[in-house]
């Protein structure tokens, strides 16, 4: 995969961060991380198109610029839509009582985090809105230096918490001081920073 199709992918997944599920989502980021594109577009797009989730044209025409051409066909039956729907989530910077205990995983992502280029990391609380795909559940949000490999990021701290703890908390990795897609967006507007450099 080219630079310029890895810089795609990589925005196409931070703005349908909240629109699909966790474990699909998750699975897309790393099959793309690993080099398996076709595995990665095939589930996006199944996804998509068994869910009704929409994109928009300037989406659209993003994904179609990046697609093999065994998967073009498939583009054809995800619906087109006016803009990005607003988050689906109310983001906090506390849970409620019950709530898992991070601190594990804030120790193990924290261990990792400068290794793949993490500036500082955050966590916040998300709970569901209508029509939210995914549940209550805690987000992190490693901010990286210009320059870091932010799939790869991802797929090295999402497996190395899955490795140490058998946890997949949901982490989106973003650049320091970039504008930001809406879901990341509201997530570091209210998120604490854990660990910085």
């Amino acid at each position: 995969m080219d630079v310029k199709t890895y810089a795609t992918v990589t925005d196409l997944c931070a703005r349908l961060a909240g629109r699909l599920t966790d474990d699909t989502l998750r699975s897309v980021r790393e099959d793309y991380s690993g080099g398996e594109s076709a595995q990665a577009e095939a589930t996006l797009l199944l996804t998509m198109q068994y869910e009704s989730i929409g994109l928009t044209q300037e989406e659209h025409d993003l994904i179609e610029s990046t697609l093999d051409e065994d998967n073009v066909q498939d583009l054809a039956g995800v619906p087109i839509i006016d803009e990005v729907p607003p988050v689906a989530y109310r983001f906090s910077a506390q849970a409620p009582a019950g709530a898992p205990d991070p601190s594990k995983a804030d120790i193990v992502l924290s261990a990792d985090a400068a290794r793949h280029g993490g500036r500082r990391l955050r966590r916040v609380w998300r709970e569901p809105l209508d029509g939210a795909p995914d549940g209550a559940k805690w987000v992190y949000v490693l901010q990286v230096a210009e320059g870091a490999n932010l799939l790869g990021a991802f797929a090295g701290l999402s497996g190395r918490l899955w490795v140490v703890l058998k946890e997949k908390w949901p982490l989106e990795v973003v650049v320091e001081g970039k504008p930001l897609p809406p879901y990341q967006a509201a997530a570091v507007t209210v998120a604490p920073q854990i660990w910085s450099v």
